[in-house]
């Protein structure tokens, strides 16, 4: 797994993209207490639901795969 050189970034631009389109789509409404760990899991599990990123093998599923499988999607929005 590659590191992004501004995968900080791209995780806090996945979570703001993720958060949108849960709401948009109607399926989710997140709370500010919501923690930043659940924002992640919640928003890679609806996406990979969509089929709009691969899942990850479920052997290779962490907290770490799934924030940086975030940072690849958000590093292709415009």
């Amino acid at each position: 797994m590659k590191k992004l050189k501004n995968e900080k970034e791209m995780v806090k631009k996945a979570i703001a993209a993720g958060v949108k389109y849960g709401e948009e789509r109607g399926v989710v409404e997140f709370e500010p207490t919501d923690s930043a760990a659940d924002k992640i899991e919640y928003i890679y599990r609806l996406l990979v639901h969509d089929k709009v990123i691969q899942p990850i093998p479920p052997d290779q599923l962490s907290q770490l795969a799934m924030k940086h499988r975030l940072a690849m999607w958000a590093s292709k929005l415009k």
